[in-house]
């Protein structure tokens, strides 16, 4: 029996299926007796420093852990448990660590993007039980805006490079927490887990680890769902947002075993959008909970869900928040909440007021889960002008003139799948979105979607100039050439597809091994072989 401290925020029923798929039984602590009485304990924290401390302060929780982490029985903590053990964090300065480690937790102080998100290697610093069966290659997920620092280096286990050195995991007798997440770490995580779980005592050294590791660039596999004329939930896509062709929904397969097989063709991450999100009562749109349950049990690998996630009023009068609607989703397994058409409504209301509510669905939810847990979907498409002042809006120099030979143009945010115009370009949406707490930026292009021309490399490269968090690229690729384009040319950090995906046009597969000694990725055999849906 593995016990599970789950304090209530974030995805930990992927960190559940993880270990029940390695044949263990989970438990989940209730009070204070359960921490005592526990022989092995899981920590998963995920979100901010602040609400995890105080969380673990409101339900008595802090000092049965303190005295469990003392007792010597083994214990693992993810992301955020890991920084919980030392002293203090610059996240939220007012609220003491749990002190276990002496040393304190810093924000990345780097040239790169932050929060530091994707597959990334680790060096071993000493010996241990964990590394059975794992090589110095293999690549882990790391979502974090903020690392820790000890004041010592006796607990440090391995190390990671970005932007500098920082520590990614630590290990004091049987007390073990990483900085990355091994349940969303394909095999590897599940190889590091599993010898967690198993009690191995042999002490083993990685081997042939890198001098200095790699973020990797990303591969994400977007699954657009809505119900077909049938009812069905089905994986659709559009060109240039059409659904429907000949009069029908384009099926394109069933979402959960479309997930399945890309995470085992190598897929870094999946992203689903509910595209029928717009109805009235969305937390009752029980379809897609399901799917990312079902997905999580299986796929050992990011989740992101995207689609209607905003405050609404139920035909009752109750109002739901839209931080209830993301809580939601964090529990059935998604890991990253993405928000599009209301983040226009939202920077549209910053910039008419000159300041922020303080209450959006932005600020709420990055606010309880941290940044990293809110990725901003930008909708926009090209509005060409015949000179960079001729609109109030952030207007970009073009190589491709428009259709009266203008040689510049801004990007027109969109909302409602595409359907309506808004006047605020999507360079300035990405800032302010960023100033309110958004953690990663998805740049479509209305102009490129399902035209297979290859990814509109202005748009991203003005994007990526004007915010300090990641882009992920999206929309107009149509093979594996486009993907070398836009990691070689642009600062993007991921890149997204979804139509060549589906159609078996090009393979996950074959991009990767056209990348692979073009940019850094994770190798395809990262991937668990036997979590087949």
């Amino acid at each position: 029996m593995i016990t599970l401290l789950d304090y209530g925020a974030g995805n930990v029923r992927s960190v559940i299926n993880a270990i029940e798929h390695l044949g263990e039984t989970v438990s989940l602590v209730t009070n204070a007796a359960d921490i005592e009485q526990a022989e092995r304990l899981v920590f998963p924290g995920v979100g901010n420093f602040g609400m995890l401390m105080h969380s673990l302060r409101e339900n008595g929780l802090r000092e049965p852990l303190i005295r469990y982490l003392h007792s010597g029985k083994p214990f693992f903590g993810i992301c955020v448990a890991l920084q919980a053990l030392f002293e203090s964090s610059e996240e939220v300065p007012e609220e003491p660590g749990l002190g276990i480690l002496p040393g304190r937790v810093q924000r990345f102080t780097c040239d790169l993007a932050v929060p530091h998100i994707g597959w990334n290697g680790i060096k071993a610093q000493q010996g241990s039980p964990l590394f059975k069966g794992l090589h110095g290659y293999e690549k882990f997920y790391f979502i974090h805006s903020f690392h820790v620092v000890p004041a010592t280096t006796e607990a440090i286990l391995t190390t990671t490079d970005y932007g500098y050195e920082f520590v990614s995991a630590i290990q004091k007798g049987a007390m073990v927490a990483t900085q990355f997440h091994p349940e969303k770490s394909g095999r590897a995580g599940l190889k590091l887990l599993e010898n967690f779980l198993a009690g191995t005592r042999e002490t083993v050294h990685l081997t042939a680890c890198p001098s200095t590791t790699v973020l990797a660039k990303r591969i994400i596999a977007c699954l657009d769902v809505r119900a077909n004329d049938q009812g069905d939930l089905v994986v659709t896509k559009g060109d240039q947002y059409e659904v429907r062709e000949q009069g029908a929904v384009r099926n394109l397969g069933k979402p959960v075993e479309l997930a399945g097989e890309y995470y085992q063709q190598g897929a870094d991450e999946i992203a689903f959008l509910n595209i029928t999100a717009y109805r009235d009562l969305p937390l009752k749109d029980m379809p897609m909970f399901e799917v990312l349950q079902q997905t999580s049990q299986h796929v050992f690998a990011p989740l992101t869900i995207g689609g209607g996630i905003r405050d609404f009023t139920d035909p009752d009068g109750r109002l739901y928040s839209a931080l209830e609607m993301a809580s939601q989703y964090f529990r059935a397994g998604a890991d990253k909440i993405s928000i599009g058409s209301d983040a226009v409504l939202i920077v549209e209301d910053v910039l008419r007021t000159g300041h922020p509510t303080g209450f959006s669905s932005i600020e709420q939810i990055s606010r309880v889960y941290g940044s990293q847990a809110v990725v901003i979907s930008i909708d926009p498409r090209r509005v060409y002008v015949n000179s960079p002042d001729a609109v109030a809006h952030q207007v970009i120099s073009t190589r491709y003139p428009g259709p009266n030979g203008e040689r510049f143009c801004w990007y027109e945010c969109t909302i409602r799948g595409g359907r309506e115009g808004r006047p605020v370009d999507a360079v300035t949406l990405a800032q302010v979105c960023e100033q309110l707490g958004a953690g990663e930026i998805l740049l479509n292009c209305i102009d490129r979607d399902g035209t297979n021309a290859g990814f509109d490399l202005e748009l991203i490269n003005a994007v990526c100039s004007a915010v300090t968090i990641p882009v992920i690229a999206s929309s107009g690729a149509g093979k594996v050439e486009h993907f070398g384009e836009v990691f070689t040319q642009t600062g993007a950090e991921a890149a997204l597809a979804a139509g060549i995906f589906h159609r078996r046009e090009v393979p996950i597969g074959a991009v990767k091994k056209y990348l692979q000694g073009k940019v850094e990725i994770r190798p395809v055999d990262d991937v668990d072989p036997i979590t087949t849906p």
